[in-house]
């Protein structure tokens, strides 16, 4: 009976160190007003709830990376459009396709789910699943990963990541090959990659997850439509010598504090 106690004890502390680690979130949900030729949009996304400089950081980086989504002049400042003003970006550039096209008007999709992918003291990554639908033959689906210092608040860099960018990029590329059967002496493309120069890249989105450190290739970034996205996860005991950061046995990194 005592062991059992003692197991129980040691349980509930161990829930509560976990639980004090982890950020409050809640779900921020976004719709379209509902009409016969208005886009369907539907956006649902984690946001950090206490307030604070860091939820502050964390949520505007959120809300910056579903403008990029959404909106198609990539000369705007992204830091002024908020969530709403962004879907009504996206309304207004489907009526004015609608008014230039009306024969060939299709009505838009916006589909936008978020979620936390890993979280530990230190970090916090959430990714992005997209769908995009602004006429023609499909849509464009794509994910993203927001990596965040949660002293901060602020999105990390890929320089902030690694040890050695260049000792990864050689291992990546390795893991890679291995992983989609290219052989070492070929070239990259020689499988039927679309690597610019031939030459293997790491992918604009790479994240954290309990798995391993996710390397993110989506349609278009190397391959076809046809392939879709390209991923590879990348186990910590093996990927650990180049990150930032120690592993626990549960595969779980425990990263040291990055530079601003």
């Amino acid at each position: 009976m005592k062991n059992s106690l003692n197991f129980l004890l040691l349980l509930v502390l161990f829930i509560g160190c976990k639980n004090a680690n982890e950020l409050t979130l809640t779900t921020a949900s976004y719709t379209n007003e509902s009409c016969a030729n208005c886009p369907n949009i539907k956006i649902k996304i984690p946001q950090v709830v206490n307030e604070s400089r860091l939820a502050e950081n964390i949520n505007s980086n959120i809300s910056k990376e579903i403008s990029s989504i959404l909106l198609f002049d990539e000369s705007e400042d992204l830091e002024n459009f908020t969530i709403e003003e962004s879907i009504k970006a996206f309304n207004e550039s489907h009526a004015e396709i609608t008014k230039l096209y009306p024969d060939e008007a299709d009505i838009w999709e916006a589909e936008i789910t978020g979620s936390v992918s890993y979280e530990d003291k230190n970090t916090l990554t959430i990714v992005l699943n997209s769908y995009l639908f602004s006429g023609g033959a499909h849509g464009y689906t794509s994910i993203q990963y927001l990596n965040f210092n949660k002293k901060t608040g602020k999105e990390l860099k890929t320089w902030q990541i690694f040890k050695n960018k260049d000792a990864f990029k050689t291992y990546a590329e390795s893991a890679f090959r291995k992983a989609e059967g290219i052989p070492l002496d070929a070239p990259i493309n020689s499988t039927g990659f679309m690597f610019e120069q031939d030459s293997f890249n790491l992918p604009e989105n790479i994240g954290f997850t309990n798995e391993g450190i996710r390397l993110q290739y989506n349609q278009y970034e190397v391959a076809s439509y046809a392939d879709g996205p390209i991923e590879i996860t990348l186990p910590y005991n093996e990927a650990q010598k180049y990150l930032k950061g120690r592993f626990k046995t549960d595969k779980r990194i425990t990263t040291t504090s990055f530079e601003d």
